[in-house]
C-alpha cells in the first residue's frame, strides 16, 4: 500500500478505478438512462471544480501571501517549479469546469440551459424564473472567472515566471495583474458557490 500511495500517477488511476466501479453500481442500481448520464457530467463537474478552486484558494490563501516572507534564494523553486505546475492544473481544470457544466446543463435540456444563461428572460420572465436567475448567476460568474484565468491570469502569469521571454520591468507588471485578476476571481468564487449550492438544495 505504501508503495502505491507514495506513486501519484499510480494513487490517482486506483482512484479513478475505484470511482467508476461505484459509478457503475449507481448505475446498475438506477439504470444507464439519461439521468444517470447527467450524474456522470455532474460528477466530472464537481470533481475539476474542486480541483479549479481549490488551486485558487491555494493561491490566494497561502501562495501570494507568503511569496514576499520567502528568502530570495528560495523563490525560484516556487516559481520555477511549482507555479506552473499548479497553472497547469489550474488552466485546464477552469476550462473543463466550464464546459462540462455547460453540457450538463445542456443535458438536463436545452430549455434549462437557455433559461438559465439568460437569467430566466428566455420565452418570458415570471415568479417562476427566479430560480434560473440565481442559477444564471452562478454561472456566468464561473464562466467570467474561466475567461479571466484564460486572458489574463496565464499570459501574465507566463511572463511573471519566465515561461515566455519578458524584461524585469515587464515581469513586475505581469506578475502584478495576475495577481490583480487571481484576486478577482476569489471575489467572485464564493457568491459563485453560493448559487450554485444553494440553487441545487433549494431549486434542483
Amino acid at each position: 500500500m505504501a508503495g502505491l500511495l507514495s506513486n501519484f500517477r499510480n494513487t490517482v488511476i486506483v482512484s479513478v478505478i475505484l470511482a467508476l466501479i461505484v459509478a457503475g453500481a449507481f448505475g446498475k442500481a438506477h439504470g444507464f438512462d439519461a439521468v444517470f448520464g447527467q450524474a456522470v457530467l455532474r460528477w466530472l463537474h464537481v470533481f475539476f471544480g474542486i480541483l479549479w478552486i481549490g488551486l485558487l484558494y491555494y493561491f490566494n490563501f497561502v501562495q501570494i501571501r507568503i511569496m514576499p516572507a520567502i528568502p530570495a534564494e528560495l523563490k525560484p523553486a516556487v516559481s520555477k517549479y511549482i507555479a506552473p505546475e499548479a497553472l497547469f492544473w489550474f488552466r485546464w481544470a477552469a476550462l473543463l469546469t466550464v464546459v462540462i457544466g455547460l453540457l450538463l446543463a445542456g443535458a438536463r435540456s436545452p430549455t434549462y440551459l437557455s433559461e438559465t444563461l439568460s437569467f430566466g428572460f428566455a420565452g418570458g420572465y415570471g415568479p417562476a424564473d427566479r430560480g434560473f436567475s440565481l442559477m444564471g448567476l452562478g454561472m456566468w460568474l464561473g464562466i467570467i472567472m474561466m475567461i479571466n484565468v484564460w486572458g489574463f491570469i496565464w499570459p501574465n502569469q507566463k511572463r511573471a515566471l519566465g515561461l515566455v521571454p519578458a524584461d524585469d520591468a515587464t515581469k513586475a507588471k505581469s506578475a502584478r495583474i495576475a495577481m490583480l485578476f487571481s484576486r478577482t476571481n476569489l471575489l467572485l468564487s464564493i457568491p459563485m458557490l453560493v448559487s450554485m449550492t444553494m440553487y441545487q438544495s433549494l431549486f434542483g
